[in-house]
């Protein structure tokens, strides 16, 4: 496990410490392909910055804080604001793995 005290530490300095750097894409810049999977839904989350994906054509603009979920099949591309860049992370998981939630998989 991983454990971040916030007690007198700055935001990004705690996100760093938790996700490491994270994937960082230079303003202007795009993750330079379209792509989909298979089995894995992907969970981003933005630690700074801002810019935009795109999901089967549809555009969601992005900042620091905001998490997405995207199912195997979309289609997604990211992108960096013209005037900013943006650092994020991403969780990749076996679509619909989770069968049980804290109280039904609690082993007390």
């Amino acid at each position: 496990f991983c454990y971040v005290s916030q007690a007198g530490s700055d935001r990004s300095r705690r996100r760093r410490e938790l996700f490491g750097h994270g994937v960082p894409c230079p303003a202007g810049a795009c993750v330079p392909f379209v792509h989909a999977h298979k089995q894995n839904e992907e969970i981003y989350g933005v630690l700074e910055g801002r810019g935009k994906a795109v999901i089967d054509g549809e555009t969601v603009e992005l900042k620091a804080g905001d998490w997405l979920r995207i199912a195997p099949a979309g289609k997604r591309q990211f992108f960096a604001a013209g005037d900013c860049g943006i650092r994020y992370i991403c969780i990749q998981v076996k679509e619909n793995s989770l069968e049980g939630y804290t109280m039904s998989d609690a082993a007390v």
